[in-house]
């Protein structure tokens, strides 16, 4: 219903706009008076622009609170042509609000987070003109996802949709003339048009199922799309279908699902802190937010589902799979992040929208802990590494080429180009040196393994059950996918924390500073006290209760303790099997992988993430270079350049021209008034004679003349 005055929170449901006005607001005081603010202030702006819109997101569950029902907020009038009638809407409910507070209450902690952060990583960079910028950036991140997950109609939600497509493209990219390691390259840039282009490739697919809705449900209004939905799917089941499979494509651009998921490792280019925005809270959630918004529609069609589920199904085992044979930190993270997308995208596509929902929250919460701790782990062996080399005892480095010394970040730089802080290979025995992040770093990891009691077992588990009741082969492939993720998280914690230091700058590591870890406290305290809001006990499922408002009716199966303790027995064994493996002989960098041998070519496949990059680069780049090459030389160039233009164009043009002015003008034109001039002068020549100077020739001619008349008259 729109807002009225019957309505007892409208005073608290107008303000909703400014869960985007704010970070709006935040991002242009940035962006004019940056400068002039300092790194402190540009960072408390930005932070306190998203704190802003989380208090505004907190009042609108207030207000749900005393009004259930929710509202929609007009604010202006967008688009009326024709029959199509759309306005600037918000729409409060229990499903946005969630949303809304993931992403604002998350997001905020990594903007204060990353005031930290970024402040050491543009003084590594030696550039730190870009510090506002990165934070007007990341404001108009959350501006654009607010307006995503607010939006009342799937056209306002495509806005969103686009935008936070955009904000990861400036923000992956950041650095886009250097590399993580601060070295001139191109490799940010390119993984920022990576991403930006196989989400393109998404949102076709949603595009395409815009225009079926449009054409066969009349609106693209929430309300009038679900309700029009139920009479299409009875005279033509295959449009609702068609509906879900095509969003199911963007879905897999943004949700990083098969086979779109390739942009989402490399989106580790970006700064630490963009990898926890775009992986936890915002960007990759939007497409389960889109499936369980849909609900309605997903719910006409049990091939839908059945496909959904499915692919995210097989996207979780088949991420997990690679995050095994990865090394650098992040990467890991990044896999596990396609991974747990996928265990949220098989839970909507089978309906349990709860469960789905459930699980994003959560996941929010230890990912997000889990990345920002892994960009103090790298933080800390840069400081490390830093404080090795400028020890009078390192050893010298050669001058330049003009003999003269290199100058400290001269020196830095040549040193890092062999030293990358984000591998693990170089890491170890960090309990000792970074007791915070190691402790915080512990929970993320023990709730994304699914250990009871936190978030992620009650998340996790509630998938599981869901799946063993409607979809055994989802069930087993998401069971499959838990046991590893256990497995590579273990490895992981292993690798870093445990041991010995197998470098000197993870010897000398530095723990990072109160901006950076109170935010991580903050977000372990969440990840291990999370998933007590819903848990699978009678009465105690206020998550799904309060998802209820929106969703409907929603079935809270029992908790069921085979279910729940076949999958701890198994997260329980696979970092027992990772301890057996990594903690007995730390792998060191150049050492091969414990794996390798018993695993052979398996282990292969995983290291090199089953070739699917250099698979899509043969099938799909390659060939569209060559394309590209060939229209670009051959038929631009060769043909259209050379041969139409230089050949055809100017060379018949400069021989017609040739022809029209040698034959055509010299030889015919030109001769005519040469002919026309000879007669003329060859008849003054005559006529001159006539004009002698003699009286007696005047007076013959009047003669003449007096008898050419007088002739005349006499004979007429």
């Amino acid at each position: 219903m729109l807002l009225s005055e019957a309505n007892p929170a409208t005073g608290l449901f107008v303000l909703v706009p400014w869960i985007v006005f704010a970070p709006v607001i935040g991002l242009l005081i940035n962006a004019f008076f940056g400068k002039r603010l300092g790194e402190t202030g540009v960072g408390l702006v930005a932070s306190l622009a998203s704190g802003a819109a989380f208090l505004v997101s907190a009042l609108q569950m207030y207000a749900l609170a005393l009004y259930p029902e929710g509202a929609q907020v007009k604010i202006a009038e967008w688009m009326h042509i024709g029959s199509l009638a759309l306005d600037w809407t918000f729409r409060v409910d229990t499903l946005s609000v969630t949303m809304m507070l993931v992403v604002s209450g998350v997001g905020t902690l990594i903007h204060i987070y990353a005031i930290g952060y970024m402040r050491e990583d543009v003084r590594f960079k030696n550039d730190p003109a870009r510090f506002p910028r990165f934070f007007v950036f990341m404001n108009f991140f959350i501006a654009a996802m607010m307006i995503l997950v607010s939006g009342d109609n799937y056209l306002m939600l495509f806005v969103g949709w686009e935008g936070v497509g955009l904000a990861s493209f400036l923000l992956i990219g950041f650095w886009y003339d250097m590399d993580t390691l601060g070295r001139p390259s191109w490799a940010n840039s390119n993984t920022a048009k990576k991403a930006f282009i196989t989400n393109r490739i998404g949102d076709f697919g949603f595009l395409i199922a815009g225009f079926l809705m449009f054409w066969y449900l009349g609106s693209f209004q929430f309300g009038e799309v679900f309700a029009a939905a139920p009479e299409v799917a009875k005279a033509q089941p295959w449009v609702i279908t068609a509906i879900t499979i095509f969003m199911l494509v963007g879905v897999a651009g943004k949700s990083a699902q098969i086979p779109l998921y390739v942009w989402l490792p490399d989106a580790m280019a970006g700064p630490t802190p963009v990898s926890a925005l775009i992986h936890a809270a915002t960007m990759v959630t939007a497409g389960v937010y889109l499936v369980a918004r849909s609900f309605p529609i997903f719910g006409l069609s049990p091939d839908g589902q059945y496909i959904v589920a499915t692919v995210g199904a097989v996207t979780a085992l088949f991420a997990a799979t690679i995050a095994v044979g990865q090394y650098d930190i992040k990467k890991v993270l990044a896999y596990s992040t396609i991974s747990q997308l996928g265990f949220m995208v098989a839970a909507v596509g089978m309906g349990a929208y709860v469960a789905g929902m459930f699980h994003l929250v959560t996941h929010a919460f230890f990912k997000a802990l889990l990345f920002l701790s892994a960009g103090s782990v790298i933080l800390g062996l840069e400081r490390g590494h830093h404080h090795g080399h400028h020890e009078p005892s390192s050893p010298a480095l050669p001058p330049k080429g003009d003999g003269s010394p290199l100058s400290h970040r001269e020196r830095d730089r040549v040193r890092e180009a062999v030293f990358d802080p984000g591998d693990m290979r170089n890491m170890g025995g960090l309990r000792k040196t970074m007791p915070v992040t190691f402790w915080v770093y512990m929970v993320g990891a023990l709730a994304l393994a699914g250990i009871f009691p936190f978030a992620g077992f009650w998340s996790k588990d509630e998938i599981l059950l869901d799946a063993s009741l409607h979809f055994p082969h989802v069930y087993w492939l998401l069971t499959a996918a838990a046991f590893l993720t256990a497995f590579y998280m273990g490895r992981q914690v292993w690798m870093v924390f445990f041991g010995q230091a197998r470098h000197e700058a993870a010897e000398h590591a530095e723990e990072s500073p109160l901006v950076i870890t109170v935010p991580l406290i903050i977000l372990a305290v969440l990840s291990a006290l999370g998933g007590f809001m819903n848990l699978p006990f009678e009465g105690f499922h206020q998550f799904g209760y309060w998802l209820a408002n929106t969703l409907g009716k929603v079935e809270f199966p029992p908790f069921d303790f085979v279910v729940a303790g076949l999958s701890t027995v198994l997260a329980l064994g696979a970092i027992a099997l990772s301890w057996f493996i990594y903690q007995r002989k730390p792998l060191e960098n150049g050492d091969p992988d414990p794996l390798a041998k018993p695993l052979g070519p398996a282990f292969v496949g995983m290291e090199n993430k089953w070739f699917i990059d250099e698979a899509y680069q043969f099938v799909i780049i390659n060939p569209y270079k060559r394309l590209a090459e060939f229209l670009a030389q051959t038929i631009d160039w060769d043909f259209w350049h050379e041969w139409l233009h230089n050949s055809v164009i100017y060379k018949g043009f400069v021989g017609l021209a040739h022809f029209l002015a040698d034959p055509v003008d010299l030889g015919f034109i030109d001769r005519i008034s040469y002919w026309l001039s000879d007669a003329i002068r060859a008849s003054a020549e005559s006529l001159r004679k006539l004009q002698n100077g003699f009286v007696r020739s005047y007076a013959l001619s009047v003669l003449l003349g007096v008898v050419a008349i007088l002739g005349y008259l006499l004979f007429k």
